[in-house]
């Protein structure tokens, strides 16, 4: 799922029939931050978002899943709208405040040759 502010609606006489009453949103992408981040994308509306709302969407075949078992032809959907959200893990200036919990990925090293001395 990724965070969206809804900035638009789109309206379209003619399309699939699939898509017959539903409502077509034109969403922003969020950074945690808050901030606009790519460009702006079509999704139908699965929950009743409005203009000015931060939302969730998914994308790809599970986009389909909250219209079941209509067959609508998305592959983007709002599927929530958001009422507060924070994410306490990255400082507002930049970088994550601190690492992710688990097992760390290694440091990559070049194998050092070993150089052996031989005596005569």
């Amino acid at each position: 799922m990724q965070l969206a502010r809804v900035i638009g609606t789109v309206v379209a006489t003619t399309k699939d029939a699939g898509l017959a009453g539903r409502t077509l949103l034109v969403l922003q992408p969020l950074s945690p931050r808050h901030e606009s981040v790519g460009l702006p994308l079509v999704a139908v509306d699965s929950v009743g978002a409005g203009r000015g709302e931060d939302v969730f969407f998914v994308r790809g075949r599970e986009a389909a899943y909250p219209f079941h078992p209509a067959v609508v032809p998305t592959d983007a959907s709002v599927v929530g709208i958001c009422d507060t959200w924070t994410c306490d893990a990255w400082d507002i200036d930049a970088r994550p405040v601190e690492p992710p919990q688990g097992r760390q990925p290694r440091a990559r090293r070049r194998a050092k040759k070993s150089t052996v001395e031989s005596g005569t």
